[in-house]
Order: structure tokens, then sequence, then C-alpha cells
């Protein structure tokens, strides 16, 4: 079954991208989207029909074997791997059927130009990258389905091959990525050269033993396991669009509207998050590199969250909105709650991948608009669009009752994240930096949606005249992903966020349970009682009476995600006080109240508000003005250092030498040799009689030796 889902996509992409010419352009449409509704169908099965107890490992093939080193490809089947491949294969499967209505009559083509099979020929291909680095048993696998995503996106964000600032966004998010993709590399380097193997299991027990070991590396020591942590990290920056390495994710908008769902708000930018899932066994023997990683996370959520209040294409709001949200996962993953990582991970997949879909469903019953300055009063011409944006933004600000489970499925997931960033951080940066974003990412969401679909039509009239909502194929999308914006927190929260009892079991961990002052009862494994009990020792609680009280007893490796001995962040974040509960729920209400007074009561405010603080506003809209900088210190400079190899080196050094020899030096001696062709026979004799002197003196000193 875990074959299929792998290959499926790979099949579709093989026979719409080469054989679409036999089967025509439809039916190559409908052969890759069946075939990934296939794979979705089989990943629920797998997802909800898994023992997490056991981890399994699918041999598909042999590839690179030398020496130690063995790359076999094999599927490595737990929850970490159940969890991507629902999110996967279910958006991806959307964001096909989707795009049936979306792509139907693109503007960017002609009526005789066939587009439709090579881009869903891409988003089968994109899958299958993705499914082959979720699915992957050691790092070398997982770095060739790490590029091949990167492929695949260079291909679908310069979809529109004919735009200039397509092509521009393809190369700017391939080579920023190349950036993040080097430190991932040297990762798998330094952990092949201490560990001697690349494969999952060999890693994870090694971990320990990393924690313990040295490193010379750019000419200082480092702990192995806090220099191997941040070396992965650095690929999951670039990847992941964290703060540093971001640049490329709001530019990446110029690909179309499915692709941003697909790519940049469900699938790819998540792959680093799992990177870090995937490699707790590591992570939790890095202190220092969780701390880089808890404090750049939530400065990039910050950041984003600053950016997207100002921006007015919808889609560069959304994709700034996914860059803030990848950095609640990273604090999550930081402080060692990787459990709740990946449940903001899978909320984050069905609210955020229908705000794309919806807002591609506005743009394309806008005829390609995107400026939210010129929508307004839309609701009424998209009824089933702003129901199912509607729905993501409560789930996206986090809607629901405050000191309950009930609400959708971003109120428990975020409030997970910031109870766990206060646990972990004793109410330090990373806490407050998520509130104020959380405010932030209210304001932004409910700004969208009052520019959108509230307040007086503005822009062209003739396009408002004629908007209209958007095909049954585009919509049942969104519906699917509304039932998983609204429920998907509720289902699923105690098996991300629940007691220690239920992760652990959700993730295939071994638990044991421990008395109030560290005595070990019983446990879900044979075997673990005594740590279990030392672990309860160091971290006796009062409990009620009848309480149990349960801790994670697994090594390295025993489970989808590792928990080390003494990171009780998990059942902390469950005792923090109330406010902080309530004060994501504060920060929501707060942005909603401000955004309706801006947009709503006074639609003047915000005009005023830009001219008075000009400057803030000028920072922000050109997003701390990353871009300018790099541009100042890397663009310009290695345009400069081109044009000097290009015009002194090439050119003078180079093509000088060989036109001054051609040109100058040959012709030289060419007119010397000759002036020596006389055209005497007492010349010709003279140079025999030199030629003889030469011989005979080099025989009288050499004795002819050879």
């Amino acid at each position: 079954m875990a074959q299929i889902i792998l290959f499926a996509p790979l099949i579709g992409a093989l026979i719409a991208g080469f054989g679409w010419r036999l089967i025509g352009e439809t039916a190559a449409q409908w052969v890759t989207t069946g075939l990934l509704f296939v794979s979705c169908i089989l990943s629920w099965i797998v997802f909800l029909t898994l023992d997490a107890s056991v981890t399994q490992h699918i041999h598909i093939l042999n590839f690179i074997q030398s020496g130690t080193l063995d790359t076999a490809w094999s599927i490595r089947l737990d929850r970490l791997t159940a969890i991507m491949l629902i999110v996967v294969t279910s958006v991806s499967a959307l964001v096909h059927l989707y795009s049936f209505g979306y792509m139907a009559h693109d503007h960017a083509w002609k009526e005789d130009e066939n587009y439709k099979a090579r881009f869903f020929a891409y988003l089968s291909f994109f899958t299958f990258a993705m499914l082959m680095l979720v699915t992957a048993d050691n790092l070398v696998q997982m770095f060739f389905g790490w590029e091949g995503v990167g492929v695949a996106s260079y291909l679908l964000i310069g979809f529109y091959y004919k735009k200039p600032s397509a092509n521009a966004a393809a190369i700017k998010a391939f080579v920023v990525n190349r950036v993040g993709d080097f430190g991932f590399a040297l990762g798998i380097f330094a952990l092949f050269f201490l560990v001697d193997s690349i494969n999952m299991d060999d890693v994870f027990a090694a971990a320990p033993q990393l924690a313990e070991t040295q490193l010379s590396f750019l000419w200082t020591e480092w702990n192995a396991a806090n220099l191997i942590a941040v070396l992965l990290f650095i690929g999951a920056m670039g990847k992941s669009a964290q703060l540093i390495l971001h640049t490329w994710l709001p530019d990446a908008m110029e690909g179309p509207t499915p692709v941003s769902a697909l790519i940049h708000a469900a699938t790819m930018v998540t792959a680093g998050v799992f990177l870090v899932c995937r490699m707790s066994p590591v992570f939790e023997y890095a202190p220092e590199a969780k701390t880089f990683i808890v404090y750049l996370g939530a400065t990039t959520a910050f950041f984003a969250a600053t950016v997207g209040l100002v921006q007015n294409d919808i889609k560069r709001v959304i994709a700034y909105s996914t860059c803030s949200q990848l950095g609640y996962m990273f604090v999550a993953a930081g402080v060692g709650v990787y459990s709740v990582a990946m449940f903001h991970l899978l909320t984050h997949a069905f609210f955020k991948a229908m705000l794309f879909l919806g807002a591609g469903s506005v743009i394309h019953g806008m005829h390609h608009e995107q400026d939210m300055r010129n929508y307004g009063g839309l609701r009424k011409k998209f009824p089933v669009t702003f129901w199912a944006m509607l729905i993501g933004t409560l789930a996206i600000t986090g809607v629901g009752i405050p000191l309950t489970t009930i609400g959708f499925a971003g109120f428990l997931s975020k409030d997970a994240v910031i109870e766990s960033a206060y646990a972990g951080t004793n109410g330090g940066y990373a806490f407050w930096m998520l509130v104020i974003a959380a405010l932030f990412t209210s304001f932004y969401s409910w700004r969208l949606m009052f520019m959108t679909f509230w307040g007086e039509q503005r822009g062209d009239k003739h396009t408002h005249e004629h908007a209209h909502e958007s095909p049954t194929v585009m919509l049942v999308p969104l519906g699917v992903l509304a039932i998983g914006a609204i429920f998907s927190g509720m289902v699923w929260y105690n098996s991300f966020f629940g007691h220690t009892d239920s992760v652990g079991k959700f993730f295939g961990v071994p638990y044991a349970e421990a008395g109030a002052h560290g005595d070990a009862a019983h446990g879900e494994e044979a075997g673990h009682g005594e740590e279990a009990a030392a672990h309860g020792e160091a971290k006796a609680e009062t409990k009620a009476e009848g309480e149990h009280h349960y801790v994670l007893t697994g090594a390295p490796g025993e489970g989808a995600i590792h928990v080390a001995e003494g990171n009780t962040v998990l059942d902390d974040a469950h005792k923090v006080p109330k406010w902080v509960k309530v004060s994501p729920f504060i920060a929501m209400i707060l942005g909603l109240l401000t955004a309706y007074w801006f947009y709503i009561v006074n639609p003047e405010m915000p005009r005023r508000l830009a001219e008075t603080q000009r400057p803030l506003y000028l920072f922000l809209l050109n997003k701390w003005y990353f871009d300018e900088i790099y541009d100042f210190l890397f663009v310009q400079p290695a345009k400069k250092l081109g044009t000097l190899l290009w015009k002194r080196g090439d050119g003078d050094v180079i093509d000088g030498t060989i036109n001054g020899v051609s040109m100058g030096v040959i012709p030289f001696f060419t007119r010397l040799a000759g002036r020596a062709q006389s055209g005497y026979i007492f010349t010709y004799a003279f140079w025999m009689v030199i030629g003889i002197a030469v011989l005979v003196t080099w025989m009288s000193l050499t004795g002819g030796a050879q």
C-alpha cells in the first residue's frame, strides 16, 4: 500500500508529461488527479489503521553502496510519516481537482497553446518528490526528495515563463534554497563522518554519544550534536522560509494560485518542520541549537506578521501569514514539544490551503485582479468563497471558547504552541513574540476579509460587474478543506497535545506511569519502569488523589518522536496560568476590533495613519528592506565581480592574450622567418654550417648521451 501511495503520483506525472499527445490534455488531467485521489484514500487508510508502536521499513531498491555507505531506498512508515502522507496527498489531490477550473482558461496562454498537461505533470512530480522526502529512511534519500521538491517548485513558480517576474521569482527561490541546502548537506556529511551511517536508526541510536563528542569545524571546537543540529536547521530555514532565508517565499506568489496552495501553504514549506521533528533524537541532545530555533522561529513569526499588516496583494498577505505560522511551528519544536509542532502543521495545512484556494477563487472571478484595494463588497458575488474564507479566517485567528477544547482548528493548535512556548521559556521572549504575532495575525486576516468582502466596491467598475462565483470543481475542494479547518483541532487535540500517555500512544513512544513521588507503577512498555521512576523522582508533583502521571520513556528511535529525560514541557504546558491560556484569545479580539474600526467604521483611518507614520509604513511595506540589504551586500557585488571577470578577465586577459598572440606575436616571427627565406644558395649553406657547428658542440659536451 505504501508503495502505491509513493509511486502513483510519479506514474501520473510521467503519463501527463510525456504521453499527453497520445491521450490528450483532458485525459492527462484526469489521470494525474485520479492517481492522486488513490494515494490520498490509501494515505488516510494508513493513518487511521497504523500501529504506531511498530516502525515499518519497506525496502524499495538498492542505491549507492560503497564501503559502509548504504543508501538503499526504503520507506520508513511511522506516525510522523502517516501524518505527512495525509497532509501532502489530501492537499495535492484537492489542488489537482481545483486546478481543473482555475487553469481552464488561463489568461497567460493563448487558446492554441498546450499548458494544462504540463502543469498537472509538474504538480504530480512535486507530490512524488514530497512523498519521497517524508517517507525517507535515510538522509541521502531525504536529500533527494528535498532537492526534488526544489526542482518542482522552480518549475511551478516559473510556470508563466513568458513573464520576467515569474522567471526571476523561480530563480530566486532556487538560489536562496541552495544556501540552506548546503547547510543540510554539511549536516549529513558530519553525521556520516561521526556515525559512519546515514540510516535513521543508526543516527538516532548514536545521538547520546554525539552530545559527548567535540568536532573541529571552521577553525574552532564545537559540540557535535549542536553543530549537526544547527546545520540541519539551516536546511530547514531555507525550505521553510525562516528569517534570513525567507525572501523567496513572497516572490513565489508569481506562480499560479494552486501552486501557492500546494507548495507554499501546506507541503514544501513544512518540510523543514518535519525535518526537525524527524531528527528530534539529535535535537534533544543539542540544547544550544534548540534555543537558536526558538529565538529565530519567534522572530520570524513576529517579522512576517508585521509585514503582513500592510501588504495589498491578497496572495502576499497569505504568504507572509504562512511565513509567520511556520515560525510558530519551529518554536514548538525548539522547546521540545514536537507533537505540538506537528499538530499546528496539520491544522495549518487545512485552513491555509483553503485560504489560498479561496483567494484564487476571488482572483479567478475578478479576472485576475489581486490588489485588495480594488475589491470591496464581494460577499454577494462570491457567497461560497466568502463562507469558505470566513471559516479559514476564524481558524487562523484562533476563534474558540477559551479554556475549553472547543474551537476552530487554529484555536487549539496555536494555543498549544503558545502555552508550550510559555512553559519552555518561562514566559520569555518567544512567548511574547507569539502573542503579539497572534494579535497582528488577527488584524491582517480580518483586514483581508473586510477589504475583500465588505465595504464599497473599489477599482474597475466593469470588473466588479462581471465578477462571478467560481465553478463547482473549484468550490468542492474549499468545502472539504473547511471540514478540516473546523474539526481537525478538536478531533486530534488529545493525540497531539493531550496527556503524556495519549501523546505517547499516538506517536508510538513508550511511556510509564509514575507516582507522585517518582515511584513507577506499570508502563505501556515493559522494561522502562526504572527510567520512568528516575524521571518521576526528578519531577515530583502534587497530584489529586487517584490521578495518574505518565512520563515518556522511549530511547532515541523508539517511536516517531523522541523526548529526552528531563523534558517535561508537554506536561508543564497544561499547567500554565490561565491568563497565558486566554492571552491568544484576547489578542485575537483586539486584532479583530482594530481591523473592524479601520476598515468598516472609519475607512479613512489607515490612509491617515500611513501618512503620519510614513517611515514605519514604508519600513513594513518594503519588508524591513531585507531585499534591498541583500541586493547591496550580495547581488550588486556579485554583478560587479562578474562584470570585472567578464570585461577584464575574459575580455582583456583571455581574449587579449589570444588576440595578441594570433595578431601580434605570430605575425612578427612569421616576418622574421620570411626574411631568412632569401632564395640565395649561400644563405641556406650558412644556416647548414651553423647547424652542424651546434650539433658538433652538443656532441662534444655531452658525449652524445641521451
